[in-house]
């Protein structure tokens, strides 16, 4: 071959990378080595059980061969590890779990940035409330807890993982605002976010826990809580669980749902968007994701990014008249 026609050949090669997208270029090599899972938890709350069983369930199926070594970043209900992610804008190895706090450390004031603030990836379940204590509480319903709320605001003190003004807090009082509990910003909400919660109930140091059922599951089966009210609209898991009542069984008509789903940084390369939501659909319609589903006692409620997108703009509204009922007086 002669040096010009060799010539010719290499700068129409050369031509042909670069009018190629950037993104087709770099899409062949995604997901790199490791990727990085974040909890914006401590270790044992419901982020990290459900970031860590999506990795698990990633790995075990295959659908993901990459490293996925999962960090917790806690602090302010979520609003540290959010404002961290404003410094991951545009990369594509970012994926952080959240829950209602994405909406609600913003709408509190407790952060500036919200779910706008990064790209929704995928919906991938739905937990409930619950409201558990020790197993030697003298408190045997929820409805015990909201006459003695009633008569005095300051009489029971209540503890949760999230942050004050956020998810824990929050559901309980919906709960308390519909039973008819007055003076909802008297009641005493001691935030862990240590994760040390369980420990202080069973300590007797707050008289009840406010979390996610899926937190509490195996000390609720193990008899060392006991849970007095979840929050769906019906009864749901086996054996000991099936047995916690509903919070309108009890003559309170409430509901509240703990939705979970994933998140990359803000402008998150269209490649990897497209990545991500083909395989968390596949993942979500593995056996070994049903069982996982099945031991946490999670429904089902998978959305795409672009229907997760807009579910969190209405439940952001309803979330923000919800605020402002509880807070007006």
């Amino acid at each position: 071959m002669n040096m010009k026609l060799k010539s010719v050949m290499i700068g129409a090669a050369i031509a042909s990378v670069a009018a190629m997208p950037l993104s087709s270029a770099v899409a062949k090599d995604y997901p790199p080595r490791t990727l990085s899972f974040v909890a914006p938890s401590g270790a044992g709350g419901g982020w990290d059980l459900t970031i860590r069983t999506v990795a698990k369930t990633l790995k075990d199926t295959g659908l993901v061969e990459s490293n996925m070594p999962v960090t917790n970043r806690p602090g302010g209900g979520g609003a540290v590890n959010l404002a961290y992610m404003q410094t991951q804008k545009g990369k594509a190895n970012m994926i952080s779990v959240y829950s209602p706090p994405i909406l609600l450390t913003n709408l509190t004031g407790a952060s500036k940035y919200s779910y706008e603030d990064t790209t929704p990836l995928a919906r991938l379940i739905t937990d409930y409330a619950a409201f558990v204590v020790s197993k030697d509480s003298k408190y045997t319903s929820i409805k015990q807890i909201m006459d003695a709320l009633k008569n005095d605001p300051k009489s029971v003190k209540i503890g949760g993982t999230s942050s004050a003004g956020s998810m824990d807090h929050i559901q309980f009082l919906m709960v308390a605002k519909a039973a008819g509990v007055p003076k909802l910003n008297q009641i005493d909400y001691i935030s862990f976010q240590d994760g040390g919660a369980v420990a202080q109930v069973l300590g007797g140091h707050v008289d009840l826990i406010s979390t996610g059922l899926g937190d509490v599951v195996s000390l609720v089966k193990s008899g060392n809580l006991r849970a007095l009210a979840q929050t769906a609209d019906k009864r749901i898991g086996e054996g000991v669980i099936a047995e916690i009542p509903t919070v309108k069984e009890q003559g309170i008509d409430a509901t509240f749902e703990n939705w979970r789903g994933l998140f990359g940084p803000k402008d998150m390369p269209a490649y990897a968007v497209t990545y991500w939501n083909k395989t968390l659909k596949d993942m979500v319609e593995t056996p070994e994701w049903a069982e996982a589903r099945h031991r946490n006692g999670w429904d089902d409620a998978y959305q795409s990014g672009e229907e997760f997108t807009k579910f969190l703009a209405k439940t952001n509204e309803q979330y923000k008249e919800i605020l402002s009922e509880i807070f007006s007086k």
